[in-house]
């Protein structure tokens, strides 16, 4: 099988490409996967690092959502078309998978051009502008989210499949013993687990000196928080300032970020976070309750979809970040945290909107293309 893969711009398109690549490699281990992204994008990176052949094109998202934005917009497309076309044409591939990000735009639209089956994955309940276009000649659409359907055109209703966000099998790998141990936790306490992305989250930060200065000492309760390289110099100066202590003595542990997250979660009770698709793939596959704070400027709001969804299904609590306090989030804790029987509740509901099969759903799929069915018609 040769098989072109391609999304970028954010994490949370480009993990779900390189978990699909390599679901395809370890299931067909004959088959040929070329990752195909921007030159200055995050994929060009860790797409090689996954073990992973790069290609790169031209692509520019509509920043501004300018008339000028557009027009320089609509020239890379151009431009990315014409390389993504040369790549077709060189790699051959029986299809083109897409996750999503303005790249997938000029890539798709090679393969359509040279008549090479497109499929696609939204990895968010409001689905991206570039999915929207592509979908309409897109073989197969699947989903993370049951809610992401209506959005689509309603010619493209009938070739949805809904089949999660492939999640990395490490995650749900840690038991909550050796998790605590990994990181310097005590298992007998109630964890608190607060992220707000790679580059962090100002307002959360913010609001969780307020929820830090209060369980400081508290013998029931610890937390990790990891603030982001961005904030960590403040946070660091506003605890101190506090007379709290951080580095994991008594019950906080402050860190810029978390490199093995599969243990943070394996030690979590409670998490706090921003409402990226792909984690909150990752905090339902581990069935943890979530306090969930959506980012307002994410593209469609999208964020605020993927949240909500998990509130109408009790696995989680939003607040709105406009909202957001100190106070607040304290309030929201206490009533979870503390309540025995809704923790469990929400738990349970957590593993339920959990989809544990969604890689092996996702090449149930693609096992078509290994079939003959449809064709290459290169």
């Amino acid at each position: 099988m040769r098989v072109i893969v391609t999304g970028g711009g954010t994490g949370g398109h480009i993990y779900p490409a390189i978990a699909i690549a390599q679901g395809i490699m370890a299931k067909w281990p004959d088959s040929e996967v070329l990752y195909v992204g921007t030159a200055g994008g995050m994929e060009s990176r860790i797409a090689p690092a996954a073990g992973i052949t790069f290609a790169a094109v031209t692509a520019r998202g509509w920043q501004g959502r300018t008339p000028g934005q557009l027009v320089k917009a609509l020239a890379a497309i151009r431009k990315g078309e014409t390389e993504a076309r040369k790549i077709v044409e060189a790699f051959s591939p029986q299809a083109v998978i897409g996750t999503g990000g303005y790249v997938c735009l000029p890539v798709a639209a090679a393969a359509i051009l040279k008549k090479v089956p497109v499929y696609l994955h939204e990895q968010n309940a409001y689905p991206g502008l570039s999915n929207r276009l592509i979908s309409i000649w897109a073989q197969r659409v699947m989903t993370t989210f049951e809610e992401a359907a209506a959005h689509f055109p309603p010619s493209v209703r009938k070739k949805i499949l809904l089949t999660g966000l492939p999640v990395r099998q490490e995650i749900a790998a840690a038991g909550r013993q050796e998790a605590c141990a990994r990181l310097g936790l005590d298992p007998g306490k109630l964890t608190i687990l607060a992220v707000g992305g790679s580059t962090g989250a100002r307002s959360m930060n913010l609001a969780m000196l307020t929820v830090i200065r209060h369980f400081y000492k508290d013998p029931a309760v610890q937390i990790l928080h990891a603030c982001g390289q961005r904030d960590y110099e403040m946070m660091q100066q506003r605890l101190e300032e506090a007379g709290v202590l951080y580095s994991g003595e008594n019950n906080i542990l402050l860190r810029p970020y978390i490199d093995e997250m599969q243990y943070a979660l394996g030690a979590a009770d409670l998490c706090i976070g921003r409402a990226g698709a792909a984690f909150l793939a990752e905090m339902t596959l581990c069935g943890i309750p979530g306090i969930l704070v959506p980012y307002p400027y994410a593209s469609g709001d999208h964020q605020t979809y993927n949240a909500r969804s998990l509130e109408q299904k009790q696995a989680a609590v939003v607040i709105e970040d406009k909202k957001l306090s100190g106070e607040m989030l304290l309030q929201r804790i206490q009533e979870i945290l503390f309540n025995e029987s809704r923790r469990a509740e929400m738990r349970n509901n957590s593993r339920k909107a959990a989809r544990p099969e969604a890689l092996n759903a996702i090449l149930q799929v693609l096992s078509q293309i290994e079939a003959g069915i449809p064709e290459n018609r290169v």
